[in-house]
C-alpha cells in the first residue's frame, strides 16, 4: 500500500500547492462577479402585495453582480470581526450588520481592491433575479420549486447555510431567494412604483425604512419569490436573518 503522506507530499512538489489549501484557493479573496446583461422587464406584480403594484416596465443598464452573497469570510477578511449571529460557519452569508457597517464594509473594500463595489439597487434586485436576459419566467430566482433553489423556514432548520449550496438562477446567481434577506440601495416607499422613472430607478429619499429583497431562511413562501419587497429599520439597526450581496457598473 502506498505511503499517503509520501503522495501528497509528491502532489505538492508537482503542482505547487498542498491539497490543504485546494479549497482555499477556490475562494477568491474578492467576490466572484457574474455579468449581467441591461434590458428592459415589468416590474412589479398584479398577484401580490399593494407595495408590489403598478407593474411598470423598467430599463437597467449593464452590471456585474456577485455570484453568491457576502460571506462571514469576506467580511472578516475586510472588517476583522465575525458579527453574525450564526457562527462557525465561515461561507455562510453574514448577517446581523447594520446598513451603516455595510456602507464600511464596501467603503473599505473599495479602498483594498481599487475597485467600485456597491448595493444593487431594488431594480437591478428583481432583474437578475428573474435570470435578466436569460429569463424562464419563474416565480423564484431560477426555479418554480422553492426548495431547489432557496433555504427558507420549512427546509433550512432555523438557521443559515452555506452559499452556494442550491440551484442557481438563469444567471448562475445562488440564493437569490432565502437564506438571508438581501440589502438594496434604495430606501423603501410602497408608493415608489407610482413615481418610478423607467429607466435605473434609485429611490434615494431619506425614510425611515430601507429595501430588502428575496427573503431569509426564516422566510414563508410569499417573502421568497422573485418580486417581493422587505423593509428594514434605521441604519442602526440589525436583523440575525440580513445580509447583502454586491454589483458594480459595466
Amino acid at each position: 500500500m502506498p505511503d499517503i503522506r509520501f503522495s501528497k507530499c509528491l502532489l505538492t512538489v508537482i503542482l505547487g500547492f498542498s491539497l490543504s489549501s485546494l479549497s482555499a484557493q477556490t475562494q477568491a479573496w474578492e467576490p466572484i462577479m457574474v455579468s449581467v446583461k441591461g434590458g428592459t422587464y415589468q416590474m412589479g406584480s398584479t398577484t401580490g402585495e399593494k407595495n408590489e403594484r403598478p407593474v411598470h416596465a423598467v430599463t437597467v443598464t449593464s452590471f456585474d453582480m456577485s455570484k453568491y452573497e457576502v460571506t462571514q469570510r469576506l467580511w472578516a477578511q475586510v472588517m476583522g470581526d465575525t458579527p453574525s449571529h450564526h457562527r462557525n460557519c465561515p461561507d455562510c452569508p453574514v448577517e446581523s450588520v447594520t446598513p451603516e457597517r455595510i456602507g464600511q464594509f464596501i467603503v473599505k473594500l473599495n479602498q483594498m481592491t481599487e475597485r467600485q463595489y456597491r448595493l444593487p439597487t431594488e431594480a437591478e434586485w428583481e432583474y437578475a433575479a428573474l435570470g435578466g436576459d436569460q429569463s424562464k419566467g419563474y416565480r423564484y430566482p431560477g426555479s418554480n420549486n422553492l426548495n431547489e433553489v432557496a433555504w427558507y423556514r420549512p427546509n433550512a432548520g432555523d438557521t443559515t447555510h452555506p452559499v452556494g449550496m442550491k440551484k442557481p438562477n438563469e444567471l448562475g446567481l445562488y440564493d437569490m431567494a432565502g437564506n438571508a434577506w438581501e440589502l438594496c440601495a434604495d430606501y423603501y416607499d410602497p408608493g415608489f412604483y407610482s413615481v418610478s422613472p423607467s429607466v435605473n430607478p434609485r429611490n434615494d429619499k431619506p425614510a425611515p425604512f430601507r429595501l430588502l429583497r428575496g427573503g431569509s431562511w426564516r422566510s414563508t413562501e410569499n417573502r421568497c419569490y422573485s418580486k417581493a419587497r422587505n423593509r428594514n429599520i434605521y441604519d442602526h439597526y440589525h436583523y440575525n436573518n440580513g445580509g447583502f450581496r454586491l454589483v458594480w457598473d459595466k
